[in-house]
């Protein structure tokens, strides 16, 4: 098989790399060059953004093509274009963000999604973005067309923040704030288990839009902590504190405590998503204790401080913040 996959050096694209590389395909990487690509490609180098940003890919053919694109559509669009008649299948990294508000519990793929234009050429809101990709793609490729609507997505070489932030935070020790329920369900993929199931799916030919993340009841956030707690070594203790004590000091579900969402907060919607359509097509989860484990493990292996795309804002609680809510001095 031959994969081109727009991006590549980073996260989820390095998931899909090193996927693909492990079931000896060809691989193909497209991307501006900033970053060392990965030994075993065929680096090919353009900006999307500009007008002759595909021009590398003006020759060749290929099975699939891997897209995580998170801006203007048009430039997925573009893409599509370019690759419609020399592709097979163009698998788009999407979000479940794209469904409107308000989201239930037990959302599936024909769930509502936000308005969008295929060819707008700004970004201003993330949701009407990754709609809008989706729609570009599937006007070009049809059936052709994989959208893997992914929730939260962790694992190794996450540059987003949110499980190094909980590893480094428990590493520390201490009392550590851990927000809610210890029984709250969470959902949530690892990069390598998205990458396998989006070239599985493609490969066997299928199509179409699907729920990428683990199944109701799979995992707590209490499992995502405790298992923090394990993997470090660290000996630190878990002060479980109600949504409502944390909400009332302005700390932020999401952003200032990553991962979690309260009741009412967005929980419904990230964490009580229906995936019987990609389970049933294939997708596995591997358990979380091996992801947050294997997450460590590299955290160590660069030193503890993960990576950060600049274009995503900086998660974690303030330290004054935290002590505060937990009746301790400040450190």
């Amino acid at each position: 098989m031959r994969l081109l996959i727009l991006g590549g050096t980073e996260f989820v694209g390095r998931a899909f790399v090193d996927q693909a590389l492990a079931a000896d395909w060809e691989v193909t990487t497209l991307n501006r060059g900033r970053t060392p690509a990965p030994e075993g490609v065929i680096a090919l180098h353009g900006d999307r953004t500009q007008v002759d940003g595909l021009a590398a890919l003006n020759d060749g053919e290929w099975d699939v093509v891997v897209d995580t694109w998170s801006w203007a559509p048009v430039v997925v669009r573009r893409s599509a274009t370019v690759l419609r008649e020399r592709v097979e299948h163009y698998v788009y990294v999407s979000s479940r963000s794209v469904y409107a508000d308000p989201i239930p519990a037990g959302a599936d793929e024909t769930a509502r999604l936000v308005v969008a234009d295929p060819d707008d050429d700004h970004f201003d809101d993330y949701a009407r973005a990754k709609a809008g990709s989706e729609l570009a793609v599937v006007e070009e490729f049809g059936v052709r067309a994989v959208l893997l609507r992914a929730g939260l997505i962790i694992g190794p070489r996450e540059n987003i923040g949110r499980l190094p932030w909980w590893l480094n935070r428990v590493a520390a020790g201490g009392p550590v704030l851990a927000p809610g329920s210890a029984d709250a369900g969470i959902q949530y993929v690892d990069a390598r288990d998205l990458a396998a199931f989006g070239l599985s799916v493609a490969k066997r030919g299928h199509g179409g839009p699907f729920n990428v993340v683990s199944p109701v009841g799979q995992a707590t956030m209490g499992d995502l902590l405790e298992a923090c707690v394990s993997v470090t070594g660290s000996g630190a203790e878990l002060r479980w504190t109600d949504a409502e004590t944390i909400l009332a000091a302005g700390v932020r579900p999401w952003m200032d405590l990553p991962i979690w969402l309260p009741p009412g907060h967005g929980h419904e919607a990230m964490h009580q998503g229906d995936v019987s359509k990609a389970v049933a097509d294939g997708l596995r989860i591997r358990p979380l204790r091996e992801t947050v484990a294997d997450t460590w493990d590299w955290l160590q292996s660069i030193g503890g401080t993960a990576p950060h795309r600049a274009d995503r804002p900086r998660v974690g609680l303030d330290p004054a913040v935290e002590a505060e809510l937990l009746g301790l001095p400040q450190r």
